[in-house]
């Protein structure tokens, strides 16, 4: 009997803007960045899109440090998501499993990885609002649930890339700066987009594509810029 391996391509979600439900809080775990290694965790959602098969389209949130500091991308991501900061009593009891469950909107944009492969990032998240949120389908199997030998066999849309979104790859479609990449600018340039584009960006009724991705992408730069929850000014990367 002949038996050949093959691979199955990462299949990232669609490009979508609507209602999610978020299935999963991953175990934390160390990863290298570019200011060591940290703890990190991710949340999946499952869209209100399906594949062929009937199951929901799933996509990964970015790796979060595991802290409530008004200042960290995982508060700020809270913010979005609630439409509004956390409490201080839910501060005092959070855990993170309580939003598996939870329902929201989200935008999901593609990004182009160095290596080429196109992966899915979530670009914005705001509360649910449509009264009939979704519901979870039941078909998503929680890492934290999965036999080890699940990870070999399991489907491709659970086995995301680590650290696919690279806000610097992202390309400027407005202003001065159009075509260059939001690597390329230097701090000034990023803080304008920061404190000038991006407020009125969030305000359009309507975004594009193009918008969508950049905002993502100077979100993460403002995070990054602020210390991105725990980092030492001296250590930031601008």
């Amino acid at each position: 009997m002949k038996i050949s391996k093959k691979n199955k391509a990462f299949d990232p979600s669609p490009e979508f803007t609507g209602q999610a439900v978020c299935v999963d809080s991953t175990v934390p775990k160390t990863v290298e960045t570019a200011f060591g290694p940290k703890e990190q965790f991710k949340l999946v959602f499952e869209i209100g899109m399906l594949r062929e098969d009937g199951s929901p389209f799933c996509v990964w949130s970015r790796g979060f440090s595991p802290s409530l500091h008004e200042k960290s991308a995982f508060a700020q991501f809270l913010k979005k998501w609630l439409g509004r900061p956390l409490t201080a009593t839910e501060e005092a009891d959070f855990d993170t499993e309580d939003l598996v469950g939870r329902a929201a909107e989200i935008t999901v944009v593609h990004e182009e990885g160095r290596n080429g492969e196109v992966y899915a990032n979530i670009a914005l998240i705001r509360p649910d609002r449509t009264g009939k949120p979704l519901a979870p389908s039941g078909k998503f199997v929680r890492a934290k649930d999965r036999a080890p030998k699940d990870a070999e066999f399991r489907p491709a849309e659970q086995a995301p890339k680590e650290d696919a979104f690279d806000w610097r790859s992202v390309k400027i479609h407005v202003g001065h700066h159009t075509g260059l990449d939001m690597g390329d600018l230097d701090r000034p340039a990023v803080n304008a987009l920061i404190t000038n584009w991006l407020p009125k960006a969030k305000a359009q009724p309507k975004t594009t594509a193009d918008d969508r991705r950049l905002m993502a992408a100077v979100e993460a730069a403002d995070a990054e810029i602020r210390g991105d929850d725990d980092i030492p000014e001296a250590n930031r990367a601008f």
